[in-house]
C-alpha cells in the first residue's frame, strides 16, 4: 500500500464509524454530513474490501474486521494527533496542555503523587491523567505507547523503547503483625507452604520470575489488581506478599502488618518513564521527561527514612 495516495482524513471517519455505530452520529461527531459520511462509509468499504458496519435489524453492527480495526483505528488517531500537535517551543508557565501516563497504583502511590504536585506548582494550565496499565503492554508496547505520553513501569518488562530512569526500590515481606508461624525472620521453606497475595499482574514484578527461577512457586491464595490492597489483605491472616519498600513505609498504620527482608537477593525494582519515538523531540514531552527526572531525584532513598513496617515498630521488625 502507498500510504502517500492515501487520504488520512479516512481515519478520522473510519474512528468515528467504528466507534459510534452509527453513520449520522459519526458525521455529527466530526462534522461532517449524512451523504459525505456515507461516502467515507462507501470508501472505506472500497479500501477494505469488507462492509465494516452491517445492518442488524433498526442498528447497525461491526463486521469481524470492523471491530478487530476498532482499537488500531483508536491508536493510530492517538498517534497521529500528538504527532502533529508536537511543538518546537512549551513555555510550562502559560502553556495549555495535557499528559497521559499510564502506571500502576503502586508508581501513583509513591512517584506520580510528587510529580503531579511539582506539575501543580509549576504548570498551572497543564493537565495529568494516569490510567491503568493495559494488560497487553508487553506484547503491544509500541502501538499502546503511541497514543499515550508515557509509563511508569520497572526494567524487566519492555526494553526497546527510550527511557528515563527515575528511582530503585527494594522488595520486602508483608506478614500479619502477629503471624502465628513467621518470628523475626523468614525463610525460603516458609514462602513456599504459606498462602500468598499477589498483584494480580505478574509482569509488573519482575522479582516473580526470579523466584520461579528458584524453584519456588507461590500458593496464590488471593489476587488483586493494587499494591496498596497488599496490606490489608494480609493482615489477620496467614498470607504473605511481596511489597515495595517505598510503599510499605507510605502504608505504615493502615493494617497490623509488618516488613522482613527477603530471604534471598530479591532483584531490586528500577522505576523509569518509557515513551514512544514519536514524542522524543516534542519540546513539552522533553519537559516533561525533565521534571519526572528532577522530582525523582528528590526522592530519598528506601532506606533514608524510618517508619518503613507498617504497622510496626519504625525500629524494628515485631509490632
Amino acid at each position: 500500500m502507498n500510504l502517500a495516495s492515501m487520504d488520512l482524513n479516512l481515519l478520522v471517519a473510519l474512528r468515528a464509524l467504528l466507534e459510534e455505530r452509527n453513520v449520522t452520529r459519526a458525521g455529527a461527531r466530526i462534522g461532517l454530513s449524512q451523504p459525505a459520511m456515507s461516502a467515507a462509509l462507501a470508501r472505506l468499504r472500497h479500501h477494505f474490501s469488507d462492509e465494516l458496519l452491517v445492518r442488524q435489524g433498526n442498528r447497525y453492527e461491526l463486521t469481524p474486521l470492523g471491530t478487530a480495526l476498532r482499537e488500531p483505528a483508536a491508536t493510530a488517531y492517538a498517534m497521529l494527533e500528538r504527532l502533529f500537535s508536537s511543538r518546537a517551543d512549551f513555555d510550562p508557565a502559560t502553556e495549555r496542555h495535557e499528559f497521559t501516563v499510564l502506571s500502576s497504583d503502586y508508581a501513583i502511590a509513591v512517584f506520580g503523587a510528587h510529580l503531579a504536585r511539582a506539575l501543580h506548582a509549576e504548570a498551572p494550565g497543564v493537565r495529568l491523567h494516569f490510567r491503568h496499565v493495559p494488560p497487553g503492554i508487553v506484547e503491544n508496547a509500541d502501538a499502546i505507547l503511541s497514543g499515550v505520553d508515557g509509563m511508569l513501569m520497572p526494567h524487566g518488562v519492555i526494553g526497546h523503547l527510550p527511557a528515563v530512569e527515575l528511582y530503585r526500590d527494594e522488595w520486602v515481606i508483608l506478614v500479619a503483625a502477629d503471624h502465628p508461624e513467621v518470628g523475626e525472620r523468614i525463610t525460603m521453606d516458609d514462602l513456599a507452604r504459606l498462602p500468598w497475595v499477589v498483584y494480580q499482574r505478574p509482569f509488573d514484578a519482575p522479582v516473580a520470575r526470579q523466584l520461579s527461577m528458584l524453584g519456588l512457586e507461590p500458593y496464590v491464595d488471593v489476587s488483586v489488581q493494587s499494591f496498596q490492597l497488599l496490606p490489608s489483605l494480609v493482615a489477620g491472616t496467614r498470607r504473605i506478599a511481596l511489597v515495595q519498600r517505598r510503599l510499605a513505609r507510605m502504608l505504615h498504620g493502615v493494617a497490623p502488618v509488618r516488613t522482613l527482608p527477603c530471604p534471598f537477593e530479591a532483584v531490586p525494582l528500577q522505576e523509569a518513564l518509557w515513551w514512544h519515538p514519536v514524542h522524543t523531540h516534542d519540546a513539552a514531552h522533553i519537559w516533561l521527561r525533565e521534571t519526572a527526572a528532577r522530582v525523582a531525584a528528590e526522592l530519598a532513598a528506601p532506606d533514608d527514612e524510618p517508619g518503613d513496617r507498617p504497622g510496626g515498630d519504625p525500629g524494628g521488625d515485631r509490632p
